[in-house]
């Protein structure tokens, strides 16, 4: 029956078909096949959603959206390259410092590339960087969102893999700061291998002070949230609904920018993105389901552990298959596929889970750099007006530092699950 199931999902992506309804046809047809009754279907896909983390989601969507309808992205890029000043190949150093700040807002890649992803490339190829370069970095730098909280796959990871949200999204803290560090490190070498650029901006004081003053309610926006996870009063869920009730607040009396037609705007973004997210996530509920008929999950535990018991090694295994899925597999629907199968045998043989949750989401994050299914890719593609091949070509520098940082995440327990025990006792 998996097997079936598999090939019909497989045949249903080749012909077109978006990911949700791949999931949902594929597993609905096996559940007529199978004698199996069709009321099973709404019951198990309505269950899939009836869950307290999941509520996150559509705040933090919502959140991103009216923080960067205020116009305070070109602040931020502003401010951080008058800070760092004129050092060959600043502007990509900045590009990479913003994302870590948007990530603090947005929770998702693709969200951070909409957001800074024209401007950062924008203000590259004005100074004379390689279009291909710019559209690799920003990228690349992308992924550092759903790592560092308020990260979208790192709840949902968590709401199918039963971990707490709040300490894995306070796991995520560490292993993306230390990705940004390997980007900056790597960006300091190509920049004297490749001479690139030194920024044109000569700030003042006054531009400095007035950019800083400008920009700090809505860098207090990730220090709000990050600060209410780790005072351990606040779940995801009210730290979202905190985090959109600061967003209105600051757009409406502070920049004074926040209009009832942008409101409804965000609105009407939040909820689509909401309504394709949720139905990844009913869809593939159904088509796990059915894999669970079939004692999939247990048998993919005894193959793993019939192979090796080191935790190490299975977390090796396990980073080459979610590349390979991440190759050909949206990251959500992913999550809610193989963690389910995948996260119980790893964490019997001794992996701790939130270890295991960062590693899932990283190696998922870096497949949406890679074709044919990266997203990333594509999107940037579409900014640029840039040809695939090339956006391709200008990424693969970076694979260096992201492969570095899942090799280090996958052998040092401690990347992740140290802040969690210091914090949350």
């Amino acid at each position: 029956m998996s097997l079936t199931l598999l090939l019909l999902f497989l045949g249903l992506l080749i012909v077109g078909a978006p990911v949700a309804a791949a999931l949902g046809l594929s597993a609905a047809l096996m559940v007529y096949l199978n004698n199996l009754p069709i009321s099973v279907l709404a019951q198990r896909a309505v269950n899939s959603l009836d869950s307290s983390p999941l509520l996150a989601v559509p705040l933090f969507i919502l959140a991103a959206n009216l923080l960067n309808s205020m116009g305070v992205t070109a602040h931020l890029f502003d401010l951080v390259r008058m800070i760092l000043g004129r050092i060959r190949g600043a502007i990509a150093q900045v590009g990479v410092l913003v994302s870590l700040v948007f990530s603090g807002i947005s929770g998702a890649a693709l969200a951070d590339i909409g957001a800074i992803g024209a401007i950062q490339i924008g203000q590259m190829k004005t100074q004379g960087y390689r279009e291909d370069f710019a559209a690799g970095l920003t990228i690349a730098a992308a992924t550092i969102g759903p790592i560092f909280p308020p990260s979208i796959p790192i709840i949902i990871y968590a709401s199918v893999a039963n971990v707490s949200a709040v300490k894995l999204l306070l796991a995520g803290i560490v292993p993306a700061l230390l990705l940004t560090a390997l980007l900056m490190v790597q960006i300091g070498i190509m920049a004297r291998i490749y001479n690139l650029p030194r920024d044109t901006v000569k700030p003042t004081k006054k531009a400095v002070a007035s950019k800083f003053v400008f920009s700090f309610p809505a860098l207090l926006a990730p220090v709000l949230l990050v600060g209410g996870l780790l005072s351990g009063y606040f779940g995801p869920t009210e730290v979202a609904g905190i985090t959109v009730a600061y967003a209105v607040v600051i757009g409406i009396f502070i920049y004074r920018t926040l209009t009832w037609k942008k409101m409804l705007d965000c609105l009407r973004e939040t909820v689509e993105a909401t309504a394709n997210i949720l139905m990844i996530v009913a869809a593939a509920a159904l088509f796990a389901w059915v894999l669970t008929l079939d004692q999939v999950p247990m048998k993919a535990s005894a193959l793993l552990l019939g192979i090796t018991d080191n935790p190490f090694l299975l977390l090796l295994l396990v980073n080459i298959l979610l590349l390979v899925v991440g190759m050909i597999l949206e990251s959500i629907a992913a999550i809610l596929i193989i963690a389910p199968i995948i996260a119980p045998a790893l964490v019997s043989a001794g992996v701790d889970p939130l270890q295991l949750g960062i590693v899932f989401v990283l190696n998922l994050m870096i497949g949406l750099l890679t074709p044919p299914v990266g997203m990333s890719l594509y999107m940037v593609a579409i900014i640029t007006k840039m040809p695939v091949a090339n956006v391709i070509r200008g990424v693969m520098p970076f694979f260096l530092p992201l492969l570095m940082s899942l090799i280090l995440v996958s052998a040092i327990p401690e990347l992740s699950n140290w802040l969690p025990s210091v914090m949350i006792k």
